[in-house]
């Protein structure tokens, strides 16, 4: 069963000279976790912004668990959590106090909202922080209390907009470790994300946009058997860069690339173990020496820059010059 579905989405800006939304269409299985990617200015947080009604699109039709987002705004507001880029919780006030306002502001009653802030402060391993102004706290946790807010009244669809941004590397696995539980759990999740690696660690499948298009969808192995397979990378002296780039490419009948400052050859390969004993093997045959060689799948981040042209950015959408203002509804 499909828990969100968008198709024809449009979505335009400065009069219609800038689209947003170019007439996507994408779906997210119930329980499941859709990862979306794309470089800056993609469409993504415009798709999250659609998807849980704080922006109408000028065309196109959405729906979350069976909802129309434009015609029942509201019954779907009471059935999803969001997260935004940037933690919107009251820096003046406790996180006891912030999760107990957004449990109020979804009208549970204040005994309701009192035990749910308890439960999901136990949760996210904030109890011993939780009567501490939200300004004493680090980034991470104004994360972890920020993915709280947005599970206060048990979402069973929850939209993720680049959770773990800002983040140092412990931090972000910690909240992949929180999301992974929520996932267990059996909450549907789409989740836009600049860390290539998060959507190989976290998304059951991967949809890329550009230019406000779907332009590829599959899961992290399908993308990258797309861009061709395996590649044999060797590191060599200076001296036989030119000598080992022959072998290899004999050896292998690829075209391959030298990276002049790190000494390294690349060359895609179909057979990749085999090619790289037999290329070992004429370099014996030579005195040829490898310092270093790997034979390696193409990453997301090849994926990535195979598929957009472009390296995965930090900033996303037309709207980023809004991103201080955060919105939960």
């Amino acid at each position: 069963m499909k828990s969100v579905i968008a198709e024809n989405l449009v979505k335009t800006y400065r009069k219609g000279a800038v689209r947003a939304l170019d007439d996507l269409s994408l779906d997210v299985e119930e329980g499941t976790v859709l990862g979306v990617l794309g470089p800056n200015g993609a469409g993504k947080t415009t798709t999250v912004r659609v998807l849980s009604t704080l922006l109408e699109p000028d065309s196109g039709h959405a729906s979350v668990a069976g909802i129309d987002v434009i015609k029942n705004p509201k019954a779907v507001r009471q059935i999803i959590g969001l997260s935004g880029q940037y933690a919107a919780v009251d820096e003046t006030l406790t996180g006891w106090d912030n999760l107990v306002m957004f449990g109020q502001l979804y009208h549970l009653s204040a005994a309701q909202a009192r035990v749910r802030a308890t439960e999901l402060l136990t949760q996210f391993s904030l109890s011993d922080a939780a009567h501490r102004p939200i300004k004493t706290f680090s980034g991470g946790m104004r994360r972890r209390l920020d993915l709280a807010a947005s599970l206060i009244i048990r979402p069973k669809v929850l939209f993720l907009d680049e959770p773990t941004t800002g983040l140092d590397p412990r931090g972000r696995m910690e909240m992949w470790g929180v999301i992974e539980g929520l996932v267990r759990e059996g909450v549907t999740l789409l989740l836009t994300t600049q860390y290539l690696e998060e959507a190989d660690q976290l998304a059951d499948d991967i949809v890329v946009i550009d230019r406000g298009k779907v332009i590829a969808r599959g899961t992290s192995d399908h993308l990258k058997d797309q861009v061709g397979g395996e590649r044999i990378e060797i590191v060599v002296a200076d001296t036989n860069l030119e000598a080992a780039k022959e072998i290899i490419e004999r050896v292998t009948h690829g075209q391959a690339s030298i990276d002049h400052g790190l000494r390294k050859i690349s060359v895609p390969v179909l057979d990749g173990t085999q090619s790289l004993i037999s290329v070992i093997r004429e370099f014996d045959s030579v005195g040829i020496h490898a310092l270093d060689l790997a034979l390696k799948r193409p990453s997301l981040d090849d994926v990535f820059l195979s598929l957009t042209g472009h390296v995965a950015e930090v900033e996303d959408e037309i709207e980023s010059g809004k991103k201080k203002r955060g919105a939960r509804k």
